[in-house]
């Protein structure tokens, strides 16, 4: 599964954006990618996968995501913005 299939399969499981994720974990002042993941797990029932990939959204930024894990593309405001 690419990145961004975690990313758009997590909004269809919760309704939250990728950008609106970012913006809920800067909120809890989670800075690491452990407690986001766990976080994200217990608050949002996300499976591991989609956790870890919003986690290192979260912790490494979406540049770098950009970069180094999907090709130079990233959708971060949600499958409705692509429409």
């Amino acid at each position: 599964m690419s990145f961004q299939a975690y990313l758009d399969n997590a909004e269809k499981q919760t309704g939250i954006t990728p950008r609106a994720f970012l913006d809920l974990i800067a909120a809890q002042n989670l800075t690491k990618a452990g407690e986001i993941t766990a976080w994200l797990k217990a608050e949002h029932d996300l499976g591991h996968g989609h956790a870890t990939a919003i986690a290192r959204l979260a912790t490494k930024g979406p540049e770098f995501v950009k970069e180094h894990h999907t090709g130079g593309v990233l959708h971060l405001d949600g499958l409705a913005a692509r429409e």
